[in-house]
């Protein structure tokens, strides 16, 4: 059968689920925040659960949230707090931190352009470091923002563009946001995942481009990414295996194989879903950067 294209280790731990394998190497812990968000936390641990996810060895931290596009009461900032604390976790607020804040995508096309809307967002504050002569801050870090764009507009390998930027900020964090896929399409308005292995751009849709991980960068990378799209041949073959029969599934997995099919799918909210995940994900941050202003 063909494999789903997913950037979800949630996802990739309910595939084991469904196909009955124990697979060794990771831990998964799951909690409940309040009625609307439940927490999921797998930890990758051994080369095995390498091998099984598809992913390096770290901390991948799944949102599930309920009613954000149906705007129920506060959950916009329930679950930026809950993101916050998160964050937090991973990244130790300091007098002297100093975090870089891309975001990743074309803003041009809407799918793709949660990253530059949530950077958008995000409070700045390198420029007042400088103004004032400050080395540092109780209140507040030191953040720059950028979005690079994708290469398809520049014509440079974005990764690139992103190394030389950490180069001059000289940041202690690398927060990246980037639109992810999902074999899931109902996680398109109810997925948020973290992680601490940085990221591999266009990995869940199979165009894999330069890493931008600590390896590349020289400081720590935070992923923080929000499904948009799925595959186009994932929902295909979920269809096939709903239907329950080994002859649609094999005759539908021959189709997929002999024709050329890398086509995308969004949700019809999607131009709500970016203007809602981009605003969580900048409050979240900015909770977690400037504790004295979003205390």
């Amino acid at each position: 059968m063909l494999n789903y294209r997913t950037d979800l280790a949630v996802e990739r731990s309910q595939l084991l689920d469904e196909a009955g394998q124990r697979a060794q190497g990771y831990i998964k812990k799951e909690s409940q925040i309040d009625d609307d968000i439940s927490v999921i936390e797998i930890t990758i641990t051994e080369e095995e659960g390498e091998k099984v996810f598809g992913k390096p060895r770290g901390t991948y931290i799944t949102l599930e949230v309920k009613g954000v596009l149906d705007e129920k009461d506060s959950i916009k900032e329930r679950t930026a707090r809950a993101l916050a604390d998160r964050l937090k976790e991973l990244i130790k607020f300091d007098y002297f931190l100093k975090v870089l804040v891309v975001g990743l995508g074309n803003e041009k096309v809407t799918p793709d352009s949660l990253g530059p809307h949530t950077v958008d967002k995000v409070k700045i504050t390198s420029h007042l470091f400088r103004i004032f002569e400050c080395d540092g801050d109780w209140e507040m870090a030191n953040v720059s923002g950028f979005n690079p764009s994708v290469t398809g507009v520049t014509g440079m390998e974005t990764a690139d563009l992103i190394e030389r930027t950490a180069g001059l900020v000289k940041p202690d964090v690398l927060i990246c946001i980037d639109a992810l896929a999902a074999r899931d399409i109902g996680r398109l308005s109810t997925t948020i995942q973290v992680c601490d292995t940085g990221i591999f751009p266009g990995a869940g849709m199979g165009n894999n481009r330069k890493e931008i991980t600590e390896k590349t960068m020289g400081c720590r990378v935070i992923s923080i990414g929000v499904p948009t799209v799925i595959d186009s041949r994932t929902l295909l073959i979920e269809a096939a295996e709903k239907i329950n029969d080994p002859m649609v599934e094999t005759k539908l997995e021959n189709y997929i194989e002999s024709r050329d099919m890398d086509m995308i799918v969004t949700s019809t909210d999607i131009d709500a879903i970016i203007k809602d995940f981009s605003d969580i994900i900048s409050n979240a941050i900015n909770i977690t950067l400037h504790p004295g202003i979003y205390s």
